[in-house]
């Protein structure tokens, strides 16, 4: 099989198990929590983008992995960690939220840059290296895990709502 073919397979995959995965055990998991609870693991999750710092160092990547792509793919990530640990830490209040909707936003954003600059730079599968896994199985699973948060996001808050909820039984 051609590994471009494999490649987009893989990530065509990837990309299917991860959202059965998110639909049948993150979801009903996540959808009866505060918006900062359930936006909590998310954002653990995505601390770990740092990972994408591996296009830069040699012996991980081909030598002729196009650089274009690897700093975008790398520094994208390491914002969207950054990004990730700052929501996490004020997560409880508006700013908090505000920084999720920014991380959430970016790192939506980044990830779609990164296909399109391997596609604009004609990066091979085999430029990847070690790195392999990174577009194969962890983007899917970044991609899924940023529409769950834009669910959260987007829905009215249940701590509120059992404030109300409580107050109007009284």
């Amino acid at each position: 099989m051609d590994a471009q073919i494999a490649f987009r397979v893989s990530v065509a995959l990837g990309l299917t198990v991860w959202s059965v995965f998110g639909a049948v055990y993150l979801w009903p998991q996540l959808r009866e929590r505060s918006r900062a609870d359930a936006l909590r693991p998310l954002l653990m999750i995505h601390a770990f983008r740092f990972v994408g710092m591996g296009f830069l160092v040699p012996g991980v990547v081909a030598p002729d992995l196009p650089m274009v792509f690897a700093r975008a793919a790398a520094y994208g990530d390491l914002a969207a960690c950054v990004l990730a640990l700052l929501a996490l830490a004020s997560l409880r209040g508006p700013l908090g939220i505000a920084l999720a909707w920014l991380f959430n936003s970016w790192g939506t954003f980044d990830l779609f840059s990164a296909f399109y600059q391997a596609n604009a730079s004609s990066l091979s599968p085999g430029q990847l290296g070690a790195t392999f896994f990174i577009p194969t199985f962890i983007v899917p699973m970044l991609l899924v895990t940023h529409f769950l948060a834009f669910r959260i996001l987007l829905r009215a808050d249940r701590s509120r709502e059992l404030v109300v909820t409580r107050a109007q039984v009284r």
